[in-house]
């Protein structure tokens, strides 16, 4: 097996992050200009993005080329279709109502408040659960076996949030359903589809940077993701701002949390 180049890897760690500070400082400027820090939102797959090309980059001659390409391609893909989704999500110019909360309450300078507790936080976690992209662009063996079920959990992971939030749009668009409860499609089978292809997704990217050592190391980066998604910020935000909605007890004491299963029978 051939050696990790651990110094070239190490000589690229100051680029990737670099690409998240140049990335999340040029957002927080035009979130300044446009006085609304949502916008971060919109540059949270984007960042992943930047973080893939930098490795791809700085790994040309080290890395194997077949992951590299893969790895790349596969963030490409799902930074991408995320950061268009939800810019065409604000396009009205409005503060996202999470936001709005969080900030409204700021002690001292509103700006200075959300880039300590934004930006700061959300570039640590942009650079940390980006890891096993940033060590597999490095990786010198071969793609394995474990490559294969790792791009068929992306596939997954990225069906379930692409048409998970298709879904949710189609339901927000319908004046007929306001007030109601989204509980068909993918959300008969998950109360967060989206949620967990997110995880799928990242677990699935995992899974092609184990495939060749030292990728097995990134396991909490993933992790990280899941966790985020289905107990910190992710879940518990958005059922505690539907809980008050008719029927929502309802669904949720008949759907799954996180991982999609049927529906139980009332």
């Amino acid at each position: 097996m051939t050696p990790f180049p651990w110094a070239d890897f190490a000589t690229a760690l100051p680029w990737t992050a670099l690409a998240v500070v140049v990335l999340l400082g040029t957002t927080f400027a035009v979130a300044v200009r446009q006085g609304r820090h949502s916008v971060m939102d919109v540059a949270w797959g984007p960042g992943f993005v930047a973080v893939a090309l930098v490795s791809w980059y700085l790994s040309a001659g080290v890395g194997d080329d077949a992951r590299r390409v893969l790895l790349l391609l596969l963030t490409a893909v799902w930074g991408l279709r995320l950061g268009a989704h939800i810019g065409w999500r604000a396009r009205d110019g409005h503060e996202d109502p999470r936001y709005q909360a969080m900030l409204s309450s700021a002690p001292g300078n509103r700006d200075v408040y959300a880039l300590r507790r934004v930006y700061l936080p959300q570039g640590m976690v942009m650079f940390f659960v980006s890891l096993p992209v940033q060590v597999g662009m490095f990786a010198t063996g071969g793609l394995d076996w474990l490559a294969l079920p790792g791009v068929l959990l992306w596939l997954t992971g990225f069906f379930f949030e692409t048409v998970g939030d298709w879904q949710l749009q189609r339901f927000k668009r319908d004046p007929g359903r306001r007030g109601t409860v989204l509980d068909t499609g993918l959300w008969r089978y998950t109360r967060h589809p989206n949620y967990f292809g997110d995880a799928a997704v990242w677990t699935g990217l995992f899974l092609i940077a184990a495939d060749s050592w030292p990728g097995i190391l990134t396991v909490l980066s993933p992790a990280l993701m899941v966790w985020t998604l289905a107990a910190k910020t992710g879940k518990p935000l958005t059922e505690k701002a539907m809980s008050g909605r008719p029927g929502y007890r309802e669904y949720v004491e008949a759907t799954s949390g996180f991982i999609p299963r049927p529906p139980k029978r009332s």
